[in-house]
């Protein structure tokens, strides 16, 4: 059981981290990864230089129309042969999930496969990520909210090939509770497998980006609409303000609302 939790000095040192109002997308050193399943999206992600990879999962692309599994993700890849890509299995037996693992990882060589840290049954993943790393594939963990799967993960991934450790901190944000400590802890842990880099996956906002990258998080996994967030960051929070008053007197008078 991870020990780096509750009592420990991640909670007060993440509550210390700074986010400088005034930081560019250019200075940024967490790396950033599109988020999506809409393949013209992609493309046209990958046209930006602060966009170093990508992700997707069954979720993602179902909501994005795709049928055909195998085509899609060779279409990605061939239309975006020099980043990262993250594709995932998607079998509950461990057996068919290393098989697919295995024909997934043979796909490309900027190609991730995204494990489950469990199956539906609650059955950790830990034995098929340790034998599928040690056999050379890279591999990225996914669906993980707590430390005690980030150790489990990192023990598992130690010695074996480049890995992501994909930490879903909006979904723990959405039960309540604070996700920057455990990010920090997460990092911690993490230093018991060199070659495995930490995720900051699900964010909610934009303001995640630039708190990912405060606690150095090595990755952080965006969608396009926040993204498209960016627009306004460094924007003058007066000007802001004006722009928002003018905004509900303009919809207010389209709509011919009266008193």
């Amino acid at each position: 059981m991870s020990t780096c939790w509750f009592p420990s000095d991640a909670e007060p040192r993440a509550r210390q981290i700074g986010v400088s109002h005034a930081i560019s997308i250019e200075a940024l050193r967490v790396r950033i990864f599109g988020d999506g399943a809409d393949l013209s999206e992609m493309v046209q992600l990958a046209r930006e230089p602060y966009i170093k990879g990508f992700t997707t999962n069954p979720t993602l692309m179902r909501k994005a129309g795709v049928t055909d599994y195998r085509t899609f993700a060779r279409e990605v890849i061939e239309a975006i042969p020099d980043r990262p890509i993250s594709f995932e299995v998607f079998s509950d037996e461990f057996a068919e999930m290393k098989r697919q693992a295995k024909e997934i990882a043979t796909w490309g060589e900027n190609v991730y496969v995204k494990i489950p840290v469990t199956n539906t049954k609650a059955e950790s993943a830990a034995t098929i990520i340790h034998d599928l790393s040690h056999s050379g594939v890279k591999i990225n963990v996914t669906a993980i909210l707590t430390l005690d799967q980030v150790e489990e993960v990192v023990n598992a991934l130690n010695g074996g090939a480049p890995s992501c450790v994909s930490v879903f901190a909006g979904r723990i944000a959405d039960t309540g509770r604070d996700p920057l400590p455990i990010m920090v802890c997460a990092l911690e842990l993490l230093h018991g497998a060199p070659d495995a880099e930490l995720i900051w996956a699900s964010p909610r906002e934009l303001l995640n980006i630039f708190q990912a990258d405060a606690i150095g998080c090595h990755i952080i996994t965006v969608t396009t609409d926040i993204l498209k967030k960016f627009a306004v960051v460094g924007r003058s929070l007066c000007d802001f303000s004006l722009d928002t008053v003018k905004m509900f007197r303009d919809d207010a008078v389209k709509a011919g609302y009266c008193l």
